[in-house]
């Protein structure tokens, strides 16, 4: 069979729904066509002479494949995503109609821009937000129960244009670090063909339920996790579900989800079940940055919507269930630069790699000055649930390059140069049938929050339900400035000395940058207690609740390099703490409100029959009267819980909320262990587990 035959079945359709550069050759003319390709592969502007023609090629596509409306689809400070939908539809005066679109609803719409989060920036009497197309991500055909809608990616602005939503942001840092890239290209002596990017592969973690405990489970409606449920005595831990047979079901959701993100244009690749009983993974292949920030934003809508036509809920929380896996979003974050190549790519030397090297040591740089920044990405009140325990990375932030590149940096930082590389060496199974196996460079370590991964970098604290987008703004910006700073330090040294060579200049540039920026490597357990003590002796994690780590972002030093190359204005900045404070307060109230009233409404009511009825049975065998008496004390200890919850929440006091929920959970999930299956008001974790 050929390797390299034609795609045949479900991969036919591959990007069928997306007005893809391919689309756009056989509906647009020459010069059209070679216009735009310039604004999507060079970023050049869009010329406003072929907006008429593009919008109107956009519309009978659309229309061709049954869309009746169009949507500029945008990714507002809420991390979902949002869209106003209008019809291709405009009357004539003889009482008819004719489709439309012109080149300003194609390039420019009006949306809310105080009803959405605006922290600040947008009052309810200054409510004119815009929307901008993004000509760099292509437009797609969305389907769901057959109706068929053309989204637009587009930016969202306020009317002054104040960045209202994440992508403008990301377009931003992903212009300043390109700028820096082109920067350093030129040092190295690159013709600087290509346009320098950053690249992105978003691993997405997901839990399955059957719908029907789903809704039986009010707090999984509201909340997106369990309030209460205890583990089952077999959950995870005898480690047979990760990578295990996938149910029968659960593998036709998955290939639905794949042939729909197909046809939509992204390349899911990978899909198995991950640690937890429930828990499932769906991988894509690397792409450019921004395409692969809204391809995620895809594949969450199609997973939540595939997954209900299937008998499913997909839950995306990153701790749905105690004591067990929580779901991250691993964020596999890499630099294309101006000869095309990857620049985190080591090759077989990486020693003598100047390009990789110097890279490597901007992200260290970075890393280790904007620690905090990184951390202030992932504050969530879901994520913190998750992170520091099942192979989820603690909040310290450090980096892991494995035992190759430690040792090369050893080197650098203690000789001033590299001059070897350790080899991997292989792997013997002692069986004559099979080959060696060749060791990869470095182990992988799933207890750190950026790893160093073969040709990339992973971030893996990232949650499971947020946009990728804020994270990778921060790894953009923080290398930006990492290399603006190699950068200018490597032209003032070769302007001033002119008998070393460029190598020479560079390894002492990056030898005494690493001297002054190791404290941010770690390659060992990120679990450990000793690393604790370790990281606060280092300076490291000095950031434990969320409104500090939030609070990172208008941090003087954060504040002046993000302002300096433009990401974000200081009044953006503002508003996004504002925003990330009040959805955490939000989330950490709702849940409270939650837990009160189910205590009263559900959980104390069950409790209180079984108490009764054991009650009246009047057993005096002497463990049965202790059941009775115990059922009795936990059912009035959930009515207490529920009042100190009343004065928690009265007093908007989110600590004491916190404490109040942990105190019910333990009653509720003793209560659980001791009534009947049949008394207990809810789906447990068994059953929810066990039923796919």
């Amino acid at each position: 069979m050929n390797a390299n035959a034609p795609c045949s079945g479900p991969f036919d359709s591959f990007g069928s729904h997306v007005f893809s550069i391919r689309t756009m050759r056989d509906y647009l003319s020459e010069r059209a066509y070679q216009s735009l390709l310039s604004t999507i592969q060079q970023q050049m502007p869009l010329d406003p002479s072929i907006a008429d023609e593009v919008a109107d090629a956009m519309k009978n596509w659309a229309i061709r494949h049954g869309a009746t409306h169009y949507t500029h689809w945008f990714q507002p400070l809420t991390g979902n995503t949002a869209e106003k939908q209008d019809a291709f539809l405009s009357p004539t005066q003889d009482g008819a109609m004719i489709t439309t679109f012109s080149a300003k609803e194609l390039s420019q719409g009006e949306a809310d821009g105080s009803s959405l989060p605006s922290g600040g920036l947008r009052a309810t009497f200054e409510a004119r937000g815009y929307t901008a197309w993004d000509p760099t991500s292509p437009a797609f055909i969305k389907t769901s129960s057959g109706v068929s809608v053309l989204c637009i990616p587009t930016i969202f602005c306020g009317y002054h244009g104040e960045a209202l939503d994440k992508k403008t942001p990301l377009l931003r840092s992903h212009a300043a670090l390109s700028k820096q890239l082109t920067r350093l290209g030129k040092i190295f002596g690159d013709p600087c063909d290509h346009t320098p990017c950053a690249t992105l592969g978003a691993e997405q973690e997901y839990f399955l339920v059957r719908k029907e405990h789903y809704y039986a489970r009010p707090d999984l409606i509201q909340t997106g996790r369990t309030l209460f449920g205890r583990r089952p005595p077999r959950h995870q831990q005898m480690e047979d579900h990760y990578y295990g047979k996938t149910p029968p079901d659960v593998l036709a959701f998955m290939h639905d989800v794949d042939c729909e993100l197909w046809r939509l244009g992204v390349p899911a690749k990978t899909r198995h079940n991950e640690v937890s009983p429930g828990q499932f993974e769906l991988a894509p292949v690397f792409e450019t940055q921004n395409l692969a920030v809204d391809h995620n934003m895809i594949v969450m809508q199609v997973l939540r919507e595939t997954a209900d036509r299937h008998g499913f809920a997909c839950l995306l929380h990153e701790k749905p269930f105690d004591g067990v896996n929580g779901s991250g979003k691993h964020n596999n974050w890499s630099i294309t630069g101006t000869d095309g190549k990857n620049w985190l790519s080591p090759g077989s030397n990486p020693h003598d790699n100047l390009k990789f090297l110097t890279m490597l040591t901007a992200i260290i740089k970075g890393v280790d000055t904007f620690a905090d920044l990184l951390r202030a990405t992932i504050a969530t009140a879901g994520n913190e649930l998750r992170l520091g325990a099942n192979e989820a990375p603690p909040t310290i932030i450090c980096i892991f390059l494995g035992d190759q590149l430690t040792d090369i940096l050893a080197q650098m930082t203690r000789e001033g140069t590299a001059t070897r590389t350790k080899d991997a060496g292989r792997i013997s199974l002692g069986l004559a049938a099979l080959p060696n196996l060749p060791r990869d460079a470095t182990d992988r370590n799933r207890t750190s929050p950026l790893a160093f991964t073969g040709n990339k970098f992973e971030f893996r604290a990232v949650g499971s339900s947020q946009s990728c987008a804020t994270p990778n703004v921060i790894l953009n910006a923080i290398t930006t400035w990492a290399v603006d700073e190699i950068a200018t330090e490597l032209e003032a040294k070769l302007a001033a000395d002119k008998k070393r060579t460029l190598e020479q200049l560079l390894d002492d540039l990056l030898a005494q940058t690493l001297r002054n920026h190791q404290r941010i490597l770690f390659d060992g357990d990120n679990y450990s207690h000793a690393w604790r003590e370790e990281a606060a002796r280092r300076g490291l994690g000095r950031l434990t609740s969320i409104p500090d780590a939030i609070a990172a972002f208008t941090a003087p030093d954060a504040l002046k390099m993000l302002l300096k190359y433009e990401i974000f204005s200081e009044r953006e900045l503002h508003s996004r703490c504002e925003i990330y404070t009040e959805i955490y307060n939000k989330s950490v109230h709702i849940e409270a409100a939650v837990t009160r009233d189910l205590l009263r409404s559900h959980i104390g009511p069950a409790a209180l029959r079984y108490a009764a009825e054991l009650r009246a049975a009047a057993l005096p065998a002497p463990p049965i009267a202790r059941h009775t008496a115990l059922v009795t004390d936990l059912a009035a200890d959930l009515y207490t819980a529920a009042e100190t919850l009343d004065a928690a929440l009265d007093a908007r006091d989110l600590p004491a909320q916190q404490r109040a929920m942990t105190t019910a959970r333990k009653t509720v999930d003793h209560l659980e262990a001791l009534m009947p299956h049949d008394r207990y008001p809810f789906p447990t974790y068994a059953d929810m587990f066990f039923a796919l």
